[in-house]
């Protein structure tokens, strides 16, 4: 990449304060700006950072007023973090424009169906009667499995497993080694003290612009369909259980895991390592704090809940606090 500070100020809609013909070619964070580099300033606890940076342009919110003087050229936009996180859209977008490509020792049916410029790398398997939309990219080593639908925009990373029958939305971003349909953990105890395998026969369908992380398992309904609505974002190494339901724009962070038939409301916020039991219903805009367990329905929407298990943010302070004063004098 290369970009000018008034090209950056003409592709953010923003305005430039210092050099024009500043050029950058490269990102870095403000704590280690160099020459050539772009950064961004978003976090007040940061500010230090701005006066002694080297970096070539600093991307600031349009209000922010400087304390000291400011030696790299500034491109004030809206708000930089979302200007951020655009631009590497921006930048990526450019990266992944590939030509229609079928890789090496990769296996199709004729009854696949591939949308215009999709690019397949090399040891895919895909299987019969499977749809893959517009400019979508599938990397090495991904396995689709029969009668799946995926639509357009969608990057399946290296390692992805994709059972038959799911069904995934435009823009969506699996990463490497998810395995999306795999049997729920559904066992019935027998007399004599083993297990029998419940088949699962269900599905899952995954909304649009929903991005999920390296190594997380989404498990396929006994039956009906597991459902991750648009635009959720879900981190690496999480479990989401059979017939589990997250609504629109849920975001949960590492290792958090979601037990079977658990409904998930909108816009809620699960923090690493979350616990939330099957069976249970949680309200939109709930906040999970790390490693909190979810034992009970929630039903009041905007709370944020702390502890194992997990209540009111406010009242675990207080419960905690009254359990540090119970040991000083020990």
């Amino acid at each position: 990449m290369q970009f000018t500070a008034k090209q950056l100020s003409q592709i953010l809609g923003g305005t430039v304060d210092g050099d024009l013909e500043a050029v950058v070619t490269g990102f870095a964070k403000i704590e280690h700006g160099k020459p050539g580099k772009l950064c961004f300033f978003a976090n007040p606890k940061y500010e230090q950072y701005v006066y002694s940076t080297k970096a070539s342009i600093l991307l600031v919110n349009k209000d922010f007023v400087p304390k000291e003087p400011v030696s790299a050229t500034m491109v004030r936009v809206e708000n930089a973090y979302t200007a951020i996180a655009d631009l590497l859209k921006y930048v990526s977008s450019g990266k992944n424009v590939h030509k229609r490509h079928r890789g090496r020792h990769s296996i199709w049916h004729f009854s696949t169906h591939f949308g215009r410029r999709v690019w397949v790398g090399d040891l895919c398997s895909i299987g019969r009667d499977v749809t893959i939309g517009d400019d979508t990219i599938i990397y090495d080593n991904v396995t689709i499995g029969d009668g799946t639908k995926i639509g357009r925009n969608c990057i399946l990373y290296p390692g992805v497993r994709i059972y038959p029958g799911m069904v995934i939305g435009n823009g969506v971003i699996l990463h490497a080694n998810c395995v999306i349909g795999s049997d729920g953990f559904g066992n019935a105890p027998q007399p004599d003290g083993t297990w029998e395998k419940i088949e699962h026969l269900g599905n899952v369908i995954i909304g649009d612009n929903v991005e999920i992380g390296a190594c997380t398992t989404v498990d396929r309904a006994e039956m009906e369909s597991t459902i991750i609505g648009s635009g959720v974002k879900i981190d690496n190494l999480c479990q989401i259980a059979h017939n589990v339901v997250i609504g629109d724009n849920t975001v949960m962070a590492a290792m958090t895991g979601i037990a079977g038939s658990a409904i998930l409301g909108k816009n809620c916020i699960l923090a690493g390592q979350v616990g939330v039991v099957g069976h249970i219903k949680i309200a939109d805009h709930t906040t999970v704090t790390a490693q909190a367990g979810v034992i009970g329905n929630v039903r009041q929407s905007g709370q944020v809940l702390s502890g194992m298990p997990a209540i009111p943010h406010a009242t675990f302070l207080r419960s905690y606090a009254k359990f540090k004063r119970s040991g000083e004098g020990d």
